[in-house]
């Protein structure tokens, strides 16, 4: 085993760890946007020539919107998918059913958490900048393939959320202190959430096949695939809002169209594809497994 989680224990660190939406942003409480939210290895707008300073700025706290309304996207389909999880197994172990009925409530506070930080952000940024959606089409889209691969996705972004904040965020002295504040809020409970997922994937692929797991990794990639086009889409709509915002068209649109997409094809995708402890779950189901993705993610970077 890699590992050494349980449900048990894995609740009460979760109870231990727990906070309430008011005291990470108040339902009035204002933004700072003299300041850069997101840092730059993940928004990558710092080295931007075709922008000015204050253009690097703004899009930089674009990026941010986009990054924790697509956190609260991404949540409204995992909601669905741990409760059909949990339905099946009501009457088994209490302890597995109370973690995650737990995971299921700490994603409702998140969605509820960045849906007050998109009403603050709107109240202080001179547009609102678009997102993809509906978030039910896309949650539609995600959950109609095999459990397995909704359940990789799920757990690769948990991963990569923990990676985001203990290797970019934690120690970034340059970014607004708030949403720093409102990121490691979400990762003391996604670090859990991790754990939960971890086993949640490994009772999905007990008793399959090599062939069994590799057409759920054929269906993992096709999500990805899925999302990687919204992606696309929304490095569009944040160039919409930064032209809106100055009022100016943004020089080079296309190519820095096709640099902020590859940018989000790090931070939501090749950042998660590559953490170590995602790595060691593929792994564990396969090293045949392990090989494809390692071999797809460099196009991710």
């Amino acid at each position: 085993m890699f590992h050494d989680f349980t449900y048990e224990r894995t609740l009460a660190s979760s109870l231990k760890a727990a906070w309430a939406i008011d005291d990470v942003l108040r339902e009035d409480q204002e933004l700072d946007f003299s300041r850069p939210m997101l840092p730059d290895s993940l928004a990558r707008t710092a080295g931007l020539a075709m922008l000015d300073p204050a253009g690097r700025r703004l899009l930089n706290q674009i990026a941010a919107h986009e990054y924790l309304c697509m956190f609260g996207l991404v949540e409204e389909f995992i909601l669905p998918f741990l409760f059909d999880h949990a339905r099946p197994v009501l009457s088994g172990d209490d302890w597995r059913v109370r973690a995650i009925i737990n995971f299921a409530s700490e994603e409702a506070k998140h969605i509820q958490l960045f849906k007050r930080f998109h009403a603050a952000f709107v109240r202080g940024f001179p547009v609102r900048p678009q997102m993809i959606g509906p978030a039910d089409a896309i949650g539609a889209e995600v959950l109609r393939h095999d459990p397995l691969a909704v359940a990789l996705v799920i757990l690769m972004i948990e991963w990569m959320t923990q990676g985001h904040y203990l290797g970019a965020i934690r120690d970034d002295g340059g970014i607004d202190p708030l949403f720093k504040s409102l990121l490691r809020h979400h990762w003391m409970e996604e670090a859990q959430h991790a754990k939960i997922d971890t086993l949640i994937v490994e009772a999905l692929a007990e008793g399959r096949s090599e062939a069994q797991l590799d057409a759920a990794l054929d269906e993992f990639f096709a999500i990805g695939g899925f999302l990687d086009a919204g992606l696309a889409t929304q490095a569009g709509f944040n160039l919409d809002a930064l032209e809106a915002v100055t009022g100016r068209p943004v020089a080079d649109r296309d190519a820095l169209l096709q640099q902020q997409h590859q940018a989000a094809r790090w931070t939501y995708l090749g950042s998660g594809m590559v953490h170590p402890r995602f790595v060691e779950t593929i792994e564990s189901l396969s090293p045949a497994l392990a090989r494809r993705v390692a071999d797809a993610a460099p196009m991710f970077v």
